[in-house]
Parts: structure tokens; sequence; C-alpha cells
């Protein structure tokens, strides 16, 4: 029972170890020269066309939600008339 108990062990550290071969290959150095190239572009715009999809998604979205809440906090700062 209690080699089992240890060969399961083993198996699970292996597993978990940090010693594992990386099956992607390592693109750090190449995406370091990327974003630091002096090339007059701003850093949220260095990735690509990715980059400049997400940024126009996300300022379309941020500028979408200011205008529903500058809206509705207007609405909101009116007196509304009661029906009965």
């Amino acid at each position: 029972m209690r080699g089992l108990l240890v060969s399961h062990s083993r198996t699970l550290l292996r597993s978990f170890s940090s010693s594992a071969r990386n099956f992607f290959e390592n693109k750090i150095a190449e995406k370091q020269k990327l974003f630091q190239e002096n090339n007059d572009l701003p850093v949220y715009l260095k990735g690509g066309p990715t980059d400049r999809l997400l940024y126009g998604i996300t300022m379309a979205i941020t500028l979408g939600g200011t205008g529903y809440s500058l809206f509705f906090l207007g609405w909101a700062s009116f007196p509304h008339s009661k029906k009965k």
C-alpha cells in the first residue's frame, strides 16, 4: 500500500514539476525587441492589427459606457411627474 502511495505521489510531482519540458517556444526576446524599437508608435499599438482592434473595441466600450452613464445621470437629476 505504501509503495502505491509513493509511486502515485512521484507521478503527481513529476507532472506538476517546474522541470517539465516546455512545449512552446520561448518568444520573450523577440517581443522585447519589438516593444523596445524606437518607431514612434505608442506601446498599445506595437503588437500589430490585433492590438489596434482591441484598443478600438476598448475605446468604443469605454466611450459608450461613459455616454450611457452621463445620459442617465442627467435623466435622474430632473424631476419626473408622478402618474396616478
